[in-house]
């Protein structure tokens, strides 16, 4: 496989309001119709758990996507990383929608990503509908057959055809002696980065940590040589 045909990528999404209180009625109507089947403990109350309105499309937003490709100019590889970020949400996706439209539109064309057919894939399509962008041929799955569906997702491959549990990133790079981050945010504590710190540097560069831990991941899985420092530190 030609690894520069593969565009690795993670996103980062928050829910649309800092809290429950002050998200529009008819929002917190919906959203309490949808949390009562996520009510875990009697503690659990649906404003209290607001927090993970994030992780669905109809309720939450994307504020960053990181992207990652390998380059292989005469046997030298090294891994290109950028990202889009911001506010806007829109804007953002317009311009992950052109690089895709551009530069990954090919039947030969991969996207990869951590449990992105569960999470990744569906959310940014759903967000790109809301935002009136055109998805992407790579995104949209329309009248596609299985085999005809450019994914690829390192929980499935790590799966082996077992559905029965879920395997995080962070565990697969451990336990393939994998260097990860120990000094960053983790998923959970996004919202709170973006909300209260307001630091979205900082949610940037925790996804694209998680675009390279992607990729070395994905090398592992396929069993080629994983990127070396000076590797990822070229710029050929």
């Amino acid at each position: 496989m030609d690894l520069s045909k593969i565009l690795f990528f993670d996103i980062e999404t928050i829910p649309q309001f800092k809290s429950f209180d002050k998200a529009p009625e008819a929002d917190q109507k919906l959203w309490a119709e949808k949390a009562q089947y996520l009510l875990k403990t009697d503690e659990d109350t649906v404003q209290s758990i607001y927090g993970r309105a994030g992780i669905y499309a109809e309720f939450g937003r994307i504020v960053c996507i990181s992207v990652g490709f390998i380059s292989e100019r005469e046997g030298n590889r090294s891994l290109r990383l950028k990202s889009y970020y911001g506010d806007d949400e829109k804007q953002l996706l317009g311009e992950f929608a052109e690089l895709l439209s551009k530069h990954f539109n090919g039947n030969d064309h991969l996207l990869c990503g951590h449990n992105g057919r569960e999470f990744d894939f569906p959310y940014i399509a759903r967000r790109m509908i809301v935002n009136d962008i055109k998805i992407p041929r790579i995104l949209d799955l329309a009248g596609k057959k299985p085999w005809e569906v450019g994914h690829i997702d390192t929980m499935q491959m790590w799966k082996f055809g077992d559905f029965k549990n879920f395997t995080s990133l962070k565990l697969l790079a451990h336990i393939f002696g994998l260097p990860t981050p120990k000094d960053d945010i983790d998923g959970s504590q996004v919202a709170g980065v973006y909300w209260e710190e307001n630091d979205l540097e900082r949610i940037v560069r925790y996804c694209e940590k998680d675009v390279l831990t992607l990729v070395q991941v994905y090398l592992k899985m396929v069993q080629v040589p994983i990127l070396t420092e000076a590797e990822l530190k070229s710029k050929n």
